[in-house]
C-alpha cells in the first residue's frame, strides 16, 4: 500500500451531479457523449494524488488515441471523457472464449477540492496512461487585505 503525506479530499463520480456538470457532457467535441447514463459504456481506473502544489489525476487508457479524448475543467470539476474503438477481428467466424477488455464511450468525473488554476493545467498521454496535473492556487476568500486610507 502506498502512503501519501497529504490526504486526498476529492469526490469521485457523484451520481447527483449539478446541471452545469451535466452540460459538460453535452459540450464535448463532436457530440461523442451525451448527457444520460446510456452514453457511458465503461469506466477506466483512476488514481488521484494531492499535494500542496497540485492535484494529479492518472487514468489508465490503453489503446485510446489522444484525439478521441476530452478533458474539461469547469467550476471545480474535471471531466475526462472519450471513446475507445474496438479493434477489428481478423477472423470473422471466431467466437470469444473470454472478453475482459472494455471498448466504447467512457467518462470519469473528478471534483477538485480547494482553489485550482485550471488555466495552467496540463495533460499528457503516454504509453496508455493519461496524466493530468492541475496546479493549486492560494485561497483568496477570507484573506484580509489592508486598504490604505489617504487623507
Amino acid at each position: 500500500m502506498v502512503e501519501c503525506p497529504v490526504v486526498a479530499r476529492i469526490f469521485l463520480e457523484r451520481r447527483d451531479l449539478p446541471d452545469e456538470i451535466r452540460q459538460l457532457f453535452d459540450a464535448t467535441e463532436d457530440g461523442r457523449l451525451v448527457s444520460g447514463q446510456a452514453a457511458v459504456q465503461w469506466t477506466p481506473p483512476v488514481d488521484i494524488l494531492e499535494t500542496e502544489a497540485a492535484i494529479e489525476i492518472v487514468v489508465d487508457l490503453p489503446g485510446v488515441a489522444s484525439g478521441s479524448l476530452d478533458v474539461i475543467c469547469a467550476r471545480g470539476t474535471l471531466l475526462i471523457a472519450g471513446l475507445k474503438d474496438s479493434p477489428p477481428c481478423p477472423q470473422h467466424e471466431a467466437a470469444f472464449h473470454l472478453a475482459e477488455r472494455s471498448f466504447g464511450r467512457f467518462a470519469r468525473v473528478v471534483r477538485l477540492t480547494g482553489p485550482c488554476d485550471a488555466g495552467a493545467a496540463h495533460a499528457t498521454l503516454s504509453a496508455g496512461e493519461l496524466r493530468i496535473v492541475v496546479p493549486r492556487i492560494e485561497e483568496r476568500r477570507g484573506r484580509h487585505i489592508r486598504i490604505p486610507v489617504r487623507p
